[in-house]
């Protein structure tokens, strides 16, 4: 499936990635570290994907509704980790959403801490829901599973309708010059750059990946573990919780096939 990039972004306002799917994220210009909730609506029924902090819940929130989306179309938060900055605000939703019918979705491994933000609504196991969530159209999120990358219950959804991989903090970024989408020059897809850009440009968004990778990812062995496993799903788009949404295929695998060779990862940086 072709996505189609819209270079003239307001990012004050809720940004379509693909149809039916929006970025609603807060941009923040003093941050190297964005973080991106995602809404999917179908139909009358909506699902978010890491919320975001309890700081940027009105920032967020103010965007859901822009996409003329009521909170009670809501059916499931979804949680890929634990961190704040995706769980922070799952209160505030739970506050503002009515019904009965929310999901509130993780590994088990992570609900263990997501618990301590204080829900109010049972915890759900993805293994209890055969690692899917499905809407009432028919439409399903496959949840598939990248331990240790970079919590032990980690894991990353993919829409096959929308051709769209959501994979949380693989292929994000701490990006020192961020935009919501990157686009590689053909060029950039085959360098080995690792110090110096040999075609003299001035910011390489790949670099700053795999800074964030050898930062975030607990080892090696993890990361290529997970990357191996996402390279497998045929996603036409990448949309990270961090850094920016990836929408070509050959980018990414391109950036992928440079995370399976990224060495001194986490702890394999310290101890050889």
């Amino acid at each position: 499936m072709h996505h189609m990039v819209n270079l003239n972004l307001n990012y004050d306002d809720p940004i379509k990635i693909a149809e039916n799917i929006y970025w609603v994220g807060f941009y923040d210009k003093l941050s190297g570290l964005h973080c991106n909730p995602y809404l999917i609506v179908d139909g009358d029924e909506a699902v978010i994907l890491d919320g975001g902090s309890r700081p940027d819940f009105p920032t967020v929130m103010t965007k859901i509704l822009k996409t003329g989306t009521n909170p009670s179309a809501i059916r499931a938060l979804i949680y890929h980790h634990y961190d704040p900055d995706l769980c922070g605000s799952v209160s505030d939703y739970e506050d503002i959403i009515e019904g009965t019918n929310l999901k509130i979705m993780s590994t088990a491994e992570n609900n263990h801490f997501i618990h301590h933000y204080g829900p109010s609504t049972k915890l759900t196991d993805i293994a209890d829901t055969n690692n899917r969530f499905t809407f009432s159209s028919g439409r399903t999120l496959q949840f598939i599973r990248t331990p240790y990358a970079h919590s032990a219950g980690s894991f990353i959804t993919y829409d096959e309708q929308s051709d769209v991989a959501f994979t949380s903090d693989l292929f994000g970024s701490y990006s020192k010059q961020w935009d919501l989408f990157i686009a590689l020059e053909e060029v950039c897809r085959s360098c080995d750059y690792d110090d110096l850009c040999p075609n003299e440009k001035p910011y390489c968004a790949i670099s700053d990946i795999l800074a964030f990778h050898k930062m975030v990812m607990p080892s090696n062995k993890a990361l290529h573990h997970a990357i191996k496993i996402i390279l497998q799903v045929s996603a036409g788009m990448i949309a990270p919780q961090h850094g920016s949404v990836i929408p070509s295929q050959a980018d990414f695998k391109a950036i992928g096939a440079r995370l399976l060779d990224l060495n001194g990862v986490g702890i394999d940086a310290i101890v050889p």
